[in-house]
């Protein structure tokens, strides 16, 4: 009796030393899981200011799409790179309410050769520079394709 007793105490300890090495294993994983967490929301954070810009070709003209949170009010630097470029805003839809959005159509006035990766570049770098501008921060823009 005594030998199935002392095999049934050591095999109790084994099983709670096994518990214990998985439970620890889980506690490394949470942590692990944590810090990924943190991260993912510190990158969250830092991309919901960025402001997102993308322009697709539309006919003869191009659709702008601009969102953007960090800088208000983008919309007079946009329209004056417009301006610059020879583009005419056939259409804009403008929204201030939680962070600025636009949508525009735009078209050039004369036949200039301008692609979609003109305009986003400039439609970018007005951005930057009124934002710069504005609390003389650097940041870079999101393009999205």
């Amino acid at each position: 009796m005594k030998v199935k007793r002392s095999s049934i105490i050591a095999d109790a300890i084994l099983y709670i030393y096994k518990l214990k090495l998985k439970l620890e294993a889980i506690k490394r994983e949470l942590s692990n899981l944590d810090a990924i967490k943190r991260e993912y929301l510190s990158l969250v954070k830092q991309v919901q200011y960025l402001p997102k810009v993308k322009v697709d070709k539309v006919g003869k003209g191009f659709l702008v799409k601009v969102i953007s949170q960090k800088g208000g009010d983008n919309l007079i630097p946009i329209l004056e790179v417009c301006e610059e470029m020879g583009l005419i805003v056939l259409h804009a839809r403008v929204s201030r309410k939680f962070y600025f959005s636009m949508e525009a159509i735009v078209i050039a006035e004369e036949e200039r050769g301008l692609d979609v990766k003109d305009v986003t570049q400039a439609v970018v770098e007005a951005i930057e520079r009124h934002v710069e501008g504005a609390d003389r921060s650097i940041y870079v823009p999101v393009v999205l394709n």
